[in-house]
Parts: structure tokens; C-alpha cells; sequence
């Protein structure tokens, strides 16, 4: 299981919001790049870079930022906000992401989803971005009727196997991850998953980890490492710490 550093970028600078909210923004460097490298020298093995300028237009706004990191660090880089047509896609991928993430439209147009897998494949990941119970969509601005495991099944039956799962109302909060959620994910999910939302200390990341989810290859975290709750080796050791086998309910233990 990684650590990814969020760089979430709106109007030229690195910035967290509080719960998905525009009006509740923190800015933590007044350039991405800075953030990047920062990230990257204290040990990052992938970076995860959120265009929150293009997650509200609907189009990304910001991949001279994406590829002016990618240019200047020597991890992957995965890139979401406003990717909503295969145009929009190649263009981040031109500009050095590694893995794309797709959000509105990919709940939207079921055959655009289908067409970004069969294009790109392993390079895909869907968000499922979670408020008050219902997936949240156009820059968290709009709920669905839908909840996310059932959206999560839903994109697994169209062929989807990476996701990124944020919970919008812890996120930025550093109230600590909803484990019971993430138990309840990881069942639904086939293939790999990440986890966001709430992480606030080493002890939140030693909680997860200890879940024992063969299916959940990371966490990310933003506004804990910006504000020195912990330094990203210590957050990778933690995520990456041995834990016992916990026990089922007959007493005995499961390696799983």
C-alpha cells in the first residue's frame, strides 16, 4: 500500500478544500511545482494532481502545471479534474500523467467510460467521490441519487477495475478515515482501490493498514502532510507497517 500527496491546483496554486467546498479553500504553495517537489524529496513514490479549475469548467485548466511536475519529478503522476471526453484525456496523458482519473463523465456517459477503458485500460481510474451517502459529481457540486458502492458495482459491470474512493465529507476535516466504510468498499470492489478523506495522523494510516485489504493499494492525504501531522516517509512506514492477523469470529485468524 502507497501514500500519494495531493497537489489539488485552483487558479495557479496548491490549495485543499474543506469537504469538496470551493469557499472553504486553503492555499498551501503559491505554485504546484513547489508542492511537487516538496512531496517528492521527502520520499512520495506517486503523486496524485487534482485540476479543480477543470473539475468545475468541465475541461482541464491546468496541464502546464501537470507537465511542468512531471517534467521536474521522477515519480508517476496520476491526474484528474474536467476529463470528460477521450480529447481531454490524450492531452493529460501527452502531458505526462500517468494514470487519468474520470469522474462526472464517467458516471454520465456510460459509453464514453467504456471507450476510455478499452482506449487506455490500466491507466484509468473512475472516481467515486461520496457526500452526505451519495456519490457527488461536477466538482462535487451535484449529488446523485446513487451510493457509492452501487455506483462502484454499477462501473464494474461496464468494465472498470481502479478506483479512487473519497469520502467528501471527512475530506479535509482530519477527523480520521470511516472504517466501517472502507471495510464496506473494499467488498465491493473487484480489482484495486484508493482511499481518501479525513486522514489526520499516523494513527489514522496504522487503522488502515491493520484492515489487512488486499484490494486497497493507497491512501491519499493532503492537508495532514501540508501542515505536518507527519512527513511522507513516516506515513509510507506506517501504511506499510506488519500487522497481526486479525481474528474471525470462530477464534480463529484470517490472513486476508
Amino acid at each position: 500500500m502507497i501514500l500519494l500527496p495531493a497537489v489539488d491546483i485552483r487558479g495557479g496554486r496548491a490549495v485543499r478544500l474543506r469537504q469538496g467546498d470551493f469557499d472553504r479553500q486553503t492555499v498551501y504553495a503559491d505554485e504546484p511545482l513547489e508542492a511537487a517537489r516538496s512531496f517528492v524529496a521527502a520520499g512520495a513514490r506517486f503523486l496524485h494532481v487534482v485540476d479543480l479549475d477543470g473539475a468545475r469548467a468541465g475541461e482541464p485548466a491546468n496541464l502546464h502545471h501537470l507537465q511542468r511536475i512531471r517534467d521536474a519529478v521522477d515519480v508517476p503522476v496520476q491526474f484528474g479534474g474536467g476529463l470528460r471526453s477521450i480529447a481531454s484525456i490524450r492531452r493529460a496523458l501527452a502531458a505526462g500523467a500517468d494514470r487519468v482519473v474520470l469522474g462526472t463523465a464517467a458516471h454520465a456517459d456510460p459509453d464514453f467510460l467504456e471507450e476510455a477503458l478499452a482506449a487506455f485500460t490500466a491507466r484509468i481510474l473512475v472516481a467515486v467521490d461520496v457526500r452526505n451517502g451519495r456519490v457527488a459529481v461536477a466538482g462535487w457540486t451535484r449529488e446523485t441519487a446513487l451510493g457509492g458502492e452501487e455506483v462502484i458495482r454499477q462501473m464494474q459491470r461496464r468494465g472498470a477495475t481502479r478506483f479512487i474512493y473519497t469520502n467528501v465529507d471527512r475530506d479535509g476535516t482530519l477527523e480520521g478515515p470511516d472504517l466501517d466504510e472502507v471495510r464496506r468498499v473494499s467488498a465491493a470492489v473487484r480489482g484495486r482501490f484508493l482511499y481518501s478523506g479525513g486522514i489526520g495522523s499516523l494513527a489514522d494510516l496504522e487503522r488502515l493498514g491493520s484492515l489487512r485489504l488486499l484490494n486497497l493499494a493507497g491512501v491519499v492525504s493532503g492537508k495532514a502532510l501540508y501542515e505536518g501531522r507527519f512527513g511522507v516517509r513516516d506515513g509510507q512506514a506506517a501504511l506499510s507497517r506488519e500487522h497481526p492477523a486479525r481474528p474471525d469470529a470462530s477464534g480463529g485468524s484470517r490472513g486476508d
